[in-house]
C-alpha cells in the first residue's frame, strides 16, 4: 500500500494525490490485538461523510491502531463510490460497506437477493462478486441499516402491531388508522412503498400518504402527526424519541448489513486485519447502531470519540 510521508498529510508514489489525517489514538491492546500482528503495518481506512460512517471507519482505525498498524483515516472522499474506488485502487485499504448499497449500487443488480436468512445470502453475493475486482468482504454483522416503518408509543399502545403484516392487517380492518409519512423516493421505488404494500397485501388511498423530507419524518411521527413512518433502522433518533419499529417480517427490505472490505492485496500482505475486526464486526448491530449514533446526532459527540469510548467500555481497547 502507499507510504505515509513523515509529518504530511498526503499519499503518492503511483497512488495519486490524496488527503488524510494520522489517527494519533494511544491505544493498547484488549481483547482484540494481542501481540501486535500488525505492527510495521500503514493502513488507510475511508470512510463514508454520514455519523454512522463516521463511527465505523473509527472503530477500525482505533482497532488497527491497537494491532500496532499506523492509520491514515482518509474522511471526506466524495459520495459512496469514491470511498469504494479508494479501497479498489489501492488508495485506501479498507473501509465497513453495506451489502444492499454494494449488490445493487455498485454491481448493478436491479433486484436484492431474498434472503431468509437474513444477512448470508446477501453477503455471500456480494463477497464473491467482488473478488474479481479486487475486494475481498469479511464477514458481516447483524448491523443492517434498511428500510422500516415506525410509531411513537401512543399509537403503538393503540394499535399494538408489531410486525408490517399487523400493518397491513390493521389498513384492511381500519383503513383510516394507517397513515405515512415517507420520503418522495421511497415512495416510488420497488424496494419500497409500492414493493412493501404488494407484498404485503396492502393498498393505502394517496390521502394517507404524506411526503416529507427524511429529517421531518422521525418528528411527526414522534408527534403523532402520522401513525407511522418511513425510517432507517439504526438512525440514533429512533432511541431518542422512544419509537417503535415494525418487523419485516416477510424480509421484504433489502439487506444493508455492514461488512469490512478490505484491498484483496492488502489483506494478502496483512492477513491479521481479518483477526482482528472480526470480534468487533460480530458486536455490532442495530442496538448499538442506534446508541452510538444517537450520542452523536442527538448528543452533539464527536464521532471519534464515541467510537473510541465504545472501543474501551467493550473491552477491545485500553488506553486512549
Amino acid at each position: 500500500m502507499c507510504p505515509v510521508l513523515a509529518g504530511a498529510l498526503v499519499l503518492v508514489a503511483g497512488c495519486g494525490l490524496t488527503s488524510g489525517s494520522p489517527m494519533v489514538d494511544n491505544v493498547a491492546p484488549g481483547s482484540i490485538g494481542q501481540g501486535q500482528p500488525l505492527k510495521g503495518a500503514h493502513l488507510t481506512v475511508t470512510p463514508k461523510e454520514f455519523t454512522e460512517q463516521l463511527i465505523l471507519g473509527a472503530i477500525m482505525g482505533i482497532a488497527f491502531q491497537a494491532a500496532g498498524a499506523d492509520v491514515l483515516d482518509r474522511t471526506g472522499i466524495q459520495g459512496s463510490i469514491g470511498a469504494r474506488e479508494a479501497v479498489k485502487s489501492g488508495d485506501a485499504d479498507a473501509m465497513y460497506e453495506y451489502t444492499g448499497t454494494a449488490w445493487i449500487t455498485y454491481l448493478g443488480n436491479s433486484k436484492p437477493i431474498p434472503d431468509p436468512q437474513q444477512q448470508q445470502w446477501q453477503w455471500q453475493a456480494v463477497h464473491d462478486a467482488d473478488l474479481k475486482n479486487g475486494l475481498t468482504w469479511l464477514p458481516p454483522s447483524a448491523l443492517n441499516n434498511t428500510y422500516a416503518l415506525a410509531m411513537n408509543q401512543a399509537n403503538f399502545k393503540k394499535y399494538a402491531t408489531r410486525t408490517l403484516s399487523d400493518v397491513a392487517a390493521l389498513s384492511r380492518s381500519s383503513p383510516r388508522a394507517v397513515t405515512l409519512c415517507v420520503e418522495s423516493e421511497f415512495a416510488n421505488r420497488a424496494d419500497g412503498l409500492p414493493g412493501m404494500e404488494k407484498a404485503y397485501g396492502m393498498k393505502l388511498p394517496a390521502k394517507n400518504i404524506t411526503q416529507m423530507d427524511t429529517g421531518i419524518i422521525y418528528t411527526q411521527v414522534a408527534k403523532g402527526s402520522c401513525t407511522y413512518g418511513e425510517v432507517f433502522t439504526t438512525d440514533g433518533r429512533i432511541k431518542s424519541m422512544h419509537l417503535v419499529v415494525m418487523e419485516d417480517d416477510k424480509k421484504f427490505f433489502p439487506n444493508y448489513n455492514a461488512a469490512p472490505v478490505i484491498n484483496s492485496k492488502a489483506l494478502k500482505k496483512y492477513p491479521a486485519i481479518a483477526q482482528v475486526l472480526d470480534p468487533i464486526t460480530k458486536k455490532l448491530d442495530n442496538d448499538v447502531a442506534q446508541t452510538l449514533n444517537s450520542k452523536v446526532d442527538v448528543d452533539g459527540q464527536d464521532p471519534h470519540q464515541v467510537a473510541l469510548d465504545w472501543m474501551k467500555q467493550e473491552g477491545f481497547v485500553e488506553g486512549g
